[in-house]
């Protein structure tokens, strides 16, 4: 059932204890909230397998207490957050359930007791508005967890609108945080070896085609997906699409889009909630960002997303467009292309 931040906040307090559970790598959006309902009504934050490293460093610094793997039958509710997915819980079993979300589609409302699902550009921004009507205080530690939530979430603001900033503001004022606090806290998040040997092993790997004049680059690591997905549209791919093969074969695809890609007809999140469906998998996100888990080929679902793509490209321009194959090995190749 869909509520209102009243009723949502309302509706917590008849529960004494409440899990707070995040997604599977949590980010600082996940941890944020979590952390934040915590302070703010009571209860506990869960993780299911990890954090990705902002978020250790965000739960390190502010010294919040987590609990790994929790099972939600110890618990009275169980509040979802920033998840779209049971995949992204790894198939946590739970039942009495609600859930904040702000991505495109969600795959968990049917079965939810309540929830607030919305789009935004994080799902800090839902839960400080819910606290702030509620007239509920904002410390400094939930302020920083939340700033640091946004600006994460919005890829260090490029995907921000008006709202995002006004709630930002909103956040330092009320908290008496300085956002060069958040940016110190991201900054002084260390680079592991492994995740630059990635970085370069995807773009190693990458290939490219050429749509018009538009570049859709695949490649494949082992992990960090989402981040070389990232990386490759912020050096120059349009959209981006990274695979991984996971321990029992099953395979991830992360995809990213550019915002001119995303005003021109392309919804990740949709894309990839259909294409799941289609490979007897999971998929969602947003509409620049979004994955995939599934059971089948990875050339197979990549070369579909891919596909994808280029048909929206197609019905943009309303004509069918020419489609070249770029090979990154070939330094005369690229040039002429």
């Amino acid at each position: 059932m869909r509520v209102t931040d009243t009723e949502f906040l309302g509706r917590l307090l008849d529960y004494r204890n409440i899990l707070y559970v995040c997604h599977r790598n949590a980010d600082p959006d996940a941890i944020g909230s979590a952390f934040t309902l915590a302070e703010a009504v009571g209860g506990t934050v869960g993780i299911v397998d990890d954090c990705n490293r902002v978020a250790s460093n965000l739960v390190e610094k502010l010294d919040i207490p987590v609990v790994m793997c929790p099972d939600p039958k110890d618990y009275d509710l169980t509040v979802v957050l920033d998840t779209s997915t049971r995949g992204q819980l790894n198939d946590m079993k739970f039942e009495n359930y609600c859930l904040i979300d702000h991505h495109a589609t969600t795959a968990l409302l049917d079965d939810a007791k309540f929830f607030i699902h919305e789009e935004s550009t994080s799902t800090v921004e839902i839960i400080f508005r819910m606290l702030n009507r509620a007239g509920i205080p904002i410390s400094e530690k939930m302020g920083l967890a939340m700033i640091t939530g946004i600006i994460t979430d919005t890829g260090h603001l490029k995907h921000a609108n008006a709202d995002t900033f006004k709630t930002l503001s909103d956040i330092m004022i009320q908290s008496n945080v300085d956002y060069f606090d958040a940016l110190e806290l991201m900054a002084a998040t260390p680079q592991d070896v492994s995740i630059r040997i990635a970085m370069l092993k995807a773009a190693m790997r990458c290939k490219l085609e050429r749509v018009d004049e538009r570049l859709i680059a695949t490649t494949y690591v082992s992990s960090y997906g989402g981040a070389a997905a990232s990386m490759l549209t912020n050096i120059g791919a349009d959209v981006a699409f990274v695979g991984s093969v996971k321990d029992d074969n099953s395979v991830r695809v992360s995809g990213r889009a550019k915002r001119d890609m995303i005003a021109s007809g392309v919804n990740l999140g949709k894309m990839m909630e259909e294409i799941g469906e289609k490979y007897n998998g999971t998929g969602g996100g947003h509409s620049g960002a979004a994955g995939i888990d599934a059971e089948c080929s990875l050339e197979e679902i990549m070369a579909y997303c891919t596909g994808c793509v280029k048909k929206v490209i197609e019905n943009t321009t309303g004509t069918s467009c020419a489609c070249q194959t770029i090979a990154m090995n070939d330094p005369d190749e690229i040039e002429e292309s």
